[in-house]
């Protein structure tokens, strides 16, 4: 019998085998603290040119599996955050996303030029290309930091969690902007430059904002509107708007991501018919995408072009994770007195470089750019090295901040205990007014998703938690909540 290397099956059984690989790589890595996505990208090089011999250099498609994850990525985690745990926090979030990109870019530029006027760079780095390449970088990601802080069962003080989601959630577009920008002022000769970048940006920001609005409204209203009669089809069609969402915005010039993620914001802070079963799917398809880019990823480059950038990327990622990033999170908070020292320097080494910096490097490579194999070989390497000491350290450096909190194992007053082993969390709530202001039956109270009312104590009497029990001030809420792995 005799195999076809070139047939779908083959073809089927490589991708679930690198997948299986990647799934069964993270498992071991998050006991011993590793970040997952981390060991993603290193069993995608493993199986790669260096090292099972595994060939993928198709750029154009790399960088259409990174718009098709990233589109969900950031719709998903808007579809999580609750705007209430966000608007106190808006400030120092929004300040982050947006001055902190531009600050990160131009204090990691300047040093990117620097390096190549002392004829330390691997490559000429004009200054617009030196901000090009720091401005692919300037984005942090999220989505292995809680996933550590959630297996050392920790949790932030400082409300900042949600600084964090707000932040990893809203900077990717900012960098996408100054990405695309650069990009048109380097391939364009420069001519006109200044005045097309701040086109550009308005551009992109407006209708990103416009669309983003309109639809995530329309969206929430036509998802409890139509009826469909098929539970599981309603996950497929949240699915299809958020691609018509961003392939529309980004049609009319706009930012797609901006959108879907304010779309994201705008249908999960509204009840919508069957959240939970368009929670659990969007969970798992959102972690697809990410283990299915990470792994390509990894087989994209070649760990020996590595090699001659080495020592100019160590530099470079060392200055962006003592220096640039803090220097950028310190400046954006000086007007948040609120925010302690400890809490800005946690905020500052949060700044995990992932797969959206290495998504943005394909960019130059798009647009050939000069040099932007070099460029994404760099960008590369600092992503690895951020994950690497970043993503290793959090849970020491949350301790040694006194920022973190363990999780309390507690038996409630109602008797019950819940298993450590399960993951699960038990809290007790006090019903007050504000909590009935909405109305007054346990329907209509504003929950999380992953929260479920298991009994409700009035006095020496238990009830059972029905959608139409009506509360009064005082009960006592028993909840149990699931942990999900947070984007």
């Amino acid at each position: 019998m005799r195999l076809d290397l070139f047939s779908f099956e083959f073809f089927l059984l490589m991708g679930s085998l690198l997948i299986l690989a990647g799934i069964l790589a993270g498992k071991v890595g998050t006991r011993f603290g590793v970040p997952a996505l981390l060991l993603f990208l290193l069993t995608g090089m493993a199986f790669g040119s260096s090292g099972l011999g595994i060939e993928y250099n198709d750029a154009g498609r790399m960088q259409d599996l990174g718009i098709l994850a990233l589109t969900v990525i950031l719709f998903t985690g808007g579809l999580e955050t609750k705007l209430s745990d966000i608007r106190p926090v808006l400030g120092p979030g929004i300040m982050l996303s947006t001055l902190g990109v531009l600050l990160t870019t131009f204090c990691l530029g300047g040093f990117f030029y620097g390096m190549d006027q002392l004829g330390w760079a691997p490559m000429h780095l004009s200054f617009p290309i030196a901000l090009l390449l720091a401005a692919t970088m300037s984005s942090t990601d999220s989505a292995s930091v809680f996933a550590l802080l959630r297996s050392r069962r920790m949790h932030l003080k400082e409300n900042l969690r949600p600084i964090l989601e707000l932040e990893s959630g809203s900077n990717d577009p900012m960098a996408y902007m100054l990405t695309i920008a650069l990009i048109q002022y380097i391939t364009g000769g420069g001519e006109g430059a200044w005045t097309d970048i701040l086109k550009t940006f308005l551009l992109q920001f407006g209708v990103g904002s416009l669309m983003g609005y309109v639809l995530g409204k329309l969206t929430g209203w036509f998802l409890n509107k139509v009826n469909i009669g098929n539970e599981s089809l309603y996950p497929i069609l949240l699915l299809c708007l958020v691609f018509l969402t961003f392939s529309v915005t980004s049609l009319l010039q706009g930012n797609g991501y901006l959108a879907v993620y304010i779309m994201g914001v705008l249908v999960g802070n509204r009840k919508i018919v069957h959240r939970k079963s368009i929670s659990t799917f969007f969970d798992g398809i959102t972690w697809l995408l990410q283990i299915t880019l990470f792994i390509t990823l990894g087989l994209f480059v070649n760990a020996s072009e590595l090699l001659p950038i080495t020592g100019f990327a160590l530099l470079s990622g060392i200055f962006m994770i003592l220096f640039a990033r803090p220097l950028a999170v310190h400046l954006c908070l000086l007007f948040f007195p609120r925010i302690s020292m400890n809490g800005r320097h946690f905020l500052a080494w949060v700044g995990l470089r992932g797969a959206v910096p290495i998504i943005f490097a394909t960019y130059p490579l798009m647009s050939q750019v000069e040099g932007a194999e070099t460029l994404f070989n760099i960008v590369f390497f600092i992503t690895l090295l951020s994950l690497l000491i970043q993503g290793t350290t959090l849970p020491l450096v949350a301790r040694w901040l006194r920022l973190d909190e363990e999780i309390k194992e507690e038996v409630s007053l109602f008797g019950v205990k819940i298993p450590k082993h399960t993951g699960a969390r038990m809290e007790e709530r006090h019903v007050d007014a504000s909590m009935l202001a909405g109305g007054s039956l346990l329907m209509e109270l504003d929950l999380r998703e992953e929260e479920l009312v298991i009994l409700v104590r009035r006095g020496d009497r238990y009830m059972v938690p029905k959608g139409k029990l009506e509360l009064a001030v005082g009960d006592i809420l028993l909840i149990v909540s699931e942990h999900h792995l947070s984007r």
